[in-house]
């Protein structure tokens, strides 16, 4: 019989019955015909002698007569309190964050991680999840020192009445600290300038610099030289991009991206730019300076682990280093790349500043008036941009039929509420 299973009722019956005067050898052969150990036998029939034979019958339980490591039940609620007052906050509420927390208020019996993920899913506020591939598979990289290497990416969040807007995160590698947060209506070259800069004024300028590939940031891989990247150029800045459709490359700014979600989605819906980008910089706060950081040794908050360590030597910039000629006259345009990627063309827009292409006309704006910009096409994408590789206008394309599309741009930062609202 396999360990741990129970002995069926009808034999137990036939043991309590056993006569006294059986045959030598008659145990052996009825515990190898119902498959049990002589021992089980044995004990079995001592309890129908000690305790009676229906007593005999019920297995006994197995569960132990003391539980020294039992949790109390006091210490269960505080537990569950605590990871609801986290994730009421917006903030991580897993195991790891619940007993960093339940350490960080004073609290005396604190469980093990692996002790809230029971109480946890016992209480059905948390669910098994699949096991994940072990971290030791992983390439991880980090660099030695804050400001060896800032993080710069953005992404999409929406405002009152279903406006979209754009937020800029800066964080630095080695630290995972928040530099600079901004908030702007578009993912533009000025935009990523403007972030930046925030930065610099008050954390010093960095090694290096990465992105994405993104024409607003760095379009190198598109042949063009974009003004952030100038920017970051005349710093010292060496700025440098993951691969293309690799973004595990910037993991550690996608990631910080799905905490500040999580904890924007527990905030009243921001009416404009500053509400948001209060939202934001109180984020930021919290994430540098109270919410201990998992991916960090020991756990310790981005702000701790910045301090830690001395920073990187300020680069110097490129006029330090060799003195260049003058610059000649910049024409009033930027020239025509010699070399366009597949699915890049120029166009020259009209008076009215309207681009044809595929007899669907697009209105850019006559700010841009006969302006050449750069038309691309990716997968069910059209992207036109400058020739310096500001973004004027992002779409997915047009429906058959449609001939014509709007530039689709908000009407900036308003403090009067719209009259249909």
């Amino acid at each position: 019989m396999p360990k741990n299973e129970l002995v069926d009722p009808r034999v137990r019956l036939a043991i309590t019955q056993w006569p006294s005067d059986a045959p030598r050898g008659a145990v052996t052969t009825f515990c190898a015909e119902h498959g049990i150990s002589r021992k089980t036998f044995y004990e079995i029939r001592r309890r129908s002698l000690t305790d009676g034979p229906a007593a005999a019958l019920e297995p006994r339980s197995r569960r132990p007569k003391t539980s020294p490591s039992k949790l109390a039940d006091e210490t269960t609620q505080q537990a569950i309190g605590v990871r609801a007052a986290l994730e009421q906050s917006g903030l991580d509420h897993g195991p790891i964050s619940v007993h960093d927390k339940m350490h960080a208020i004073g609290l005396q019996a604190v469980p093990s991680v692996a002790s809230l993920t029971r109480i946890f899913r016992a209480a059905g506020v948390a669910r098994r999840e699949l096991r994940k591939k072990p971290r030791a598979a992983w390439r991880r990289f980090v660099y030695p020192a804050p400001n060896a290497c800032w993080q710069l990416d953005a992404t999409e969040y929406v405002l009152t009445r279903g406006r979209r807007c754009v937020i800029f995160q800066l964080i630095d590698d080695h630290s995972r600290y928040a530099v600079a947060s901004h908030v702007t209506w578009g993912e533009t070259s000025q935009a990523a300038i403007t972030v930046f800069d925030k930065a610099i004024t008050a954390h010093g300028v960095p090694q290096r610099l990465l992105s994405d590939n993104g024409i607003a940031l760095t379009p190198s891989r598109r042949g063009l030289l974009g003004q952030f990247v100038v920017h970051l150029m005349a710093l010292g800045v060496e700025p440098i991009t993951g691969k293309p459709y690799k973004p595990t490359t910037q993991g550690k700014n996608e990631r910080f991206h799905q905490t500040l979600f999580r904890y924007l989605d527990k905030q009243p819906l921001a009416e404009t730019l500053d509400e948001l980008q209060a939202q934001v910089d109180t984020f930021d706060h919290i994430y540098n300076t109270q919410r201990p950081h998992q991916a960090l040794p020991g756990r310790v908050t981005p702000q701790t682990a910045w301090q830690a360590t001395e920073k990187t030597e300020t680069p110097r910039p490129a006029h330090d280093l060799i003195r260049l000629p003058p610059a000649p006259p910049r024409p009033a345009h930027a020239p025509k790349p010699a070399h366009l990627p597949d699915g890049t063309i120029v166009k020259k827009l009209t008076s009215a500043g309207v681009l044809y292409l595929n007899k669907v006309q697009y209105m850019i704006g006559a700010q841009h008036r006969f302006q050449q910009v750069l038309v691309i096409t990716n997968d069910n994408k059209i992207t036109i941009t400058t020739l310096e590789g500001e973004i004027l206008i992002e779409h997915t394309r047009p429906a058959p039929g449609t001939t014509y599309v709007g530039n689709a741009k908000p009407p900036g930062p308003s403090t009067r509420p719209s009259p249909k609202s």
